[in-house]
């Protein structure tokens, strides 16, 4: 575990080096809360209106939580592991004595450390400077329940994420088509615009088969109380069962992807 730990650090450190690029990226998050803030807002000018279940306090903590989740989950760099497979470079560590993935999961946690650290920044900010009133959730049981959800939206994303940037052994001149459209689609079918129980209820039971909504509005909506417990104890174990399917299929497709890999390169 220590050579993992040192690529944490190192990784950290290099976090850094494009400081334009992540500020960039920082500035865009803060953005889209703006953007749904301010669209909410006006939606719930009537702080007595209800709306999809949600009154003015809860809906703006959603968009808040939107913004700390998705760091914490979608902040993710293994979707550089396509342009390694793409330009050859990944045979540099199937020589070396570590796991390609844990290498990968440890600058991940890096990346995700050093969004959190400016994501808290960023929130009591915003907080000081939009003043919105904002849900605090009191009950043990559900605060216990939504971060284990968040844990488990981690693995999920990072697992889905893994096996799109393996696509280019089949495909390199799509190195990043794949991940683009998977980013696009699961902001979308996780939460990420809108909450999705404003969908139709058939709608949105057929997205909770998907591993989509445990990856964002599943652990918000645990987080607000939503749902009762015994509904939130079903969803959990719906997660448990994509977390083991994904990793399942991922080792699968990496030895399919390690059999099909020619190291070509560009």
């Amino acid at each position: 575990m220590n050579k993992y730990w040192a690529v944490f650090k190192i990784s950290f450190q290099q976090e850094f080096v494009y400081r334009l690029n992540f500020l960039m990226s920082r500035l865009r998050s803060v953005l889209q809360v703006f953007l749904v803030f301010f669209l909410w807002d006006a939606v719930f000018r009537n702080p007595d209106r209800v709306l999809f279940g949600y009154d003015r306090v809860k809906i703006l903590t959603y968009a808040f939580l939107v913004l700390l989740v998705k760091s914490l989950v979608m902040q993710s760099k293994v979707a550089d592991i396509a342009g390694e497979i793409a330009s050859g470079s990944l045979s540099n560590y199937l020589v070396k004595p570590l796991n390609y993935f844990r290498y990968w999961w440890a600058r991940d946690a890096a990346s995700k450390a050093l969004n959190t650290i400016f994501t808290v920044f960023e929130f009591v900010i915003l907080y000081v400077l939009l003043r919105p009133g904002l849900f605090v959730q009191t009950n043990l049981i559900y605060l216990g329940f939504a971060i284990a959800a968040t844990l488990m939206a981690m693995r999920i994303f990072i697992t889905m994420l893994t096996l799109v940037s393996i696509t280019p052994v089949w495909l390199p001149e799509q190195t990043w088509g794949p991940v683009f459209l998977f980013l696009t689609v699961t902001g979308f079918l996780s939460g990420v615009m809108f909450p999705l129980d404003v969908l139709p209820s058939r709608v949105l039971e057929l997205l909770y088969m998907t591993p989509f909504p445990y990856v964002l509005f599943f652990p918000i909506q645990v987080y607000l109380g939503k749902m009762p417990i015994d509904a939130v104890m079903t969803r959990m174990a719906v997660s448990i069962v994509w977390m083991v399917v994904l990793g399942v299929g991922m080792s699968v497709v990496w030895g399919w992807g390690l059999r099909s890999y020619r190291s070509e390169g560009r």
